[in-house]
Order: C-alpha cells, then structure tokens, then sequence
C-alpha cells in the first residue's frame, strides 16, 4: 500500500464518523478528483465501504466512507513478529533457505502482476513499466537507471519496506526480494530478466541488475 493510501486509511481510521471527499481532500490539502481516487481504491480493495448521508434535499446524498466492521485498528498489528517466525520456520526447516525464499518470491511475483493479453509481445520498455509499477506499489520507491546508450539496465530501489528483516536475515530477504521482480518479469514473458540484486550497493539504495532474458 502507498504511503499516500496508507495516510488517506489513517485518516479514515481517526475519524469520528463517515468522511467525504471534500473533508479527506481538505485534510490532505490534495484536489478531490485525488482524494476520490484513492478512497475507491480502498472500496475495490475491500478495506472501505461507502455510506450515504440521509437525503436532506434535492439532490444526492453525500457519500462517506467508513472502514469496514471488523478491519478498524484496534492497536498495532504484529506483523513483523509474525513474519519473524516465518523466516525463522524457513531457515531452519529447509535445506537451502536461500533458495526456498527466492522461489517463494518469484510466485507472488508471478501472482502480484497484471498478465499480458494472449498474443501480445511484451517489450523492453513495457516490461520495465510493469516491473517498476509493482515495485512502486509494494513501497520499494523504485527509480529506473538508464546505461549510456538510454536502455534501463538497472533499477534503484530507493527504499526497503522490509528493512528491519531485511538487515538481521539479508539471506532471506534479499533473495525473496529478488524472486518478486524475477517471478514478475517471467509471467509478463519480458525480454529482460533481473540477474542480481544488490544491498545497499549506494548509500540510501539499493540496486537490482537487468539484462536480456536467457529465454527470449
């Protein structure tokens, strides 16, 4: 979730009755067209529900929206405690847990991206696009890096979701990491594959290496 998406919920969440377009855009200090745009998201992703005002006039009835009953916050979600066992579980249940991670990563890859329409070639650029988009919504601040003749050969990530994983298990982490962009560019059938990434290879990112996909 953006970090734009995420602000819009927690305004959701503190509010003491259904908000509107208009409160949440004058609260944000962004257009209402913007406002409107990610409360919807949120409807689609099944976090909000919209709430008619009753009618007091002609016209419509103002819209709020509410979260959904039984997804409030009621205190801080311990996620990263969770996550923790899990990588724990892997690392000492498996035989390579590098590896275990890296394919764990490359089938939600596989699943987070949009599949092509049958027949449609996938290009360089297109391929890119996608990857950057998924990275972008999983918070990872994504910035193409162009080589000296303007073709994307890497990819900056700018900041890591998953930092205080990342840094006690950079074995797992990484490499799951890895996997998502790997799984992604295989299920859009890119030209380009991700072949190394690179922790902290610049003081405040990341770097993850394309080059031509073996297969294509």
């Amino acid at each position: 979730m953006s970090e734009r998406r995420r602000e819009v919920l927690d305004t959701i969440h503190r509010a003491a009755a259904p908000v509107g377009v208009a409160e949440l855009a004058a609260h944000l200090g962004v257009h209402p067209n913007t406002a409107r745009f990610h409360l919807e998201a949120l409807v689609r992703d099944g976090v909000l529900e919209r709430v008619p005002d009753a009618p007091s006039g002609p016209g419509r009835p103002r819209v709020g929206y509410l979260a959904r009953p039984g997804l409030a916050r009621g205190g801080a979600r311990r996620y990263r405690t969770l996550a923790e066992i899990l990588l724990g579980h892997l690392s000492t249940t498996s035989d390579d847990p590098t590896e275990a991670a890296t394919a764990a990563g490359r089938t939600w890859g596989a699943h987070l991206v949009p599949r092509p329409a049958p027949f449609h070639e996938t290009t360089r650029d297109e391929a890119v696009d996608q990857l950057t988009a998924m990275l972008d919504d999983l918070d990872f601040a994504p910035e193409p890096v162009a080589d000296a003749q303007g073709a994307t050969d890497r990819v900056r990530l700018r900041h890591c979701p998953f930092l205080e994983l990342a840094e006690p298990h950079p074995d797992l982490v990484c490499p799951l990491h890895l996997g998502l962009m790997q799984g992604a560019l295989t299920e859009i059938d890119a030209p380009v594959t991700v072949t190394a990434l690179e922790p902290f290879a610049e003081p405040a990112a990341c770097l993850a290496h394309l080059s031509p996909s073996p297969d294509r």
